[in-house]
């Protein structure tokens, strides 16, 4: 069973998948030790944490395939990918889609957004034509091939052109083959349930803290007619907020003694990383 089939087989047996945010091989790897089924490498986090930039297209396709590359190298996990909008035509689409899958890669999202693209929870978003979106959505069905790739197509037509544009445009893309719809930032839950009575599934709920998508724990999401949700931020907001705290009182007090609680052993860090092994294999190939 490849990793996309994983995605589905999950699916089908628990009937909903939570897929936290990750953005570096650290965070993939603690995602994966908490015990998470699938992974979701966020354009956004990404873009903050490896340029200090906001999520507005200015992440490369070389950077986050980078990023891919890494992350799924130390996890077992499927790793889903936000490729944006695939950086560019269907002919970039197509070399998207080939190099996730060199790069170990279980699915990606897809997106119909102008490019440069910007976080689905920003003000200002455009989208392409349906047409132009369906032809770069063709292309990667065709391009995953028998390789395989989990394909989560997203529209972020709500805000630009209203619900109505949203739904039709994922009955569209799941109709041409789509594995699952992501109908980006929907403002209320009785719009995702509008979206849930017509847009075949799976069906994608993102959770932002404070976005414009009210909060929904699992059980209430797939209730309504949700299956996979992704919570993309939490842990950069989180990590922020920790950074934040250290830098100010070591700038303040010189010293971390009285935060010391709030941090990881000089032991529990390294058993994260797997210093372990390495002293093994430092055993034993050392002459």
């Amino acid at each position: 069973m490849n990793q996309a089939e994983r995605i589905r087989h999950l699916l089908k047996e628990k009937g909903v998948l939570v897929m936290p945010g990750v953005y570096d091989a650290l965070s993939a790897k603690m995602a994966a030790r908490a015990g998470f089924d699938v992974i979701f490498i966020t354009g956004y986090s990404l873009s903050a944490t490896l340029l200090g930039e906001p999520d507005f297209g200015i992440l490369t396709q070389t950077e986050m395939l980078a990023a891919a590359q890494r992350i799924c190298s130390v996890v077992s996990a499927p790793v889903i990918v936000d490729a944006d909008t695939g950086y560019g035509n269907a002919i970039n689409v197509i070399r998207t889609v080939k190099e996730l899958i060199r790069a170990g890669a279980a699915g990606m999202f897809l997106e119909d957004q102008v490019w440069p693209k910007r976080c689905g929870h920003m003000k200002g978003k455009q989208v392409i034509p349906l047409d132009e979106q369906l032809k770069k959505l063709g292309a990667a069905i065709d391009a995953r091939g028998q390789d395989d790739l989990y394909i989560v197509a997203r529209t972020d037509a709500r805000q630009a052109l209203g619900l109505e544009e949203a739904i039709g445009r994922g009955i569209a893309f799941k109709k041409l083959g789509a594995d699952a719809v992501f109908i980006e930032a929907p403002e209320s839950k009785e719009e995702l349930r509008e979206i849930a009575r017509h847009v075949p599934g799976p069906l994608v709920a993102n959770m932002i803290e404070r976005g414009v998508t009210p909060l929904m724990a699992p059980e209430e999401l797939k209730e309504i007619g949700f299956q996979l949700i992704v919570w993309p931020l939490s842990p950069l907001y989180a990590s922020a907020k920790a950074l934040q705290r250290v830098y100010s009182t070591l700038y303040s007090q010189g010293t971390t003694v009285s935060i010391l609680d709030h941090l990881l052993s000089f032991n529990e860090f390294n058993a994260i990383v797997g210093l372990d092994d390495k002293y093994t294999l430092d055993a034993k190939y050392r002459n």
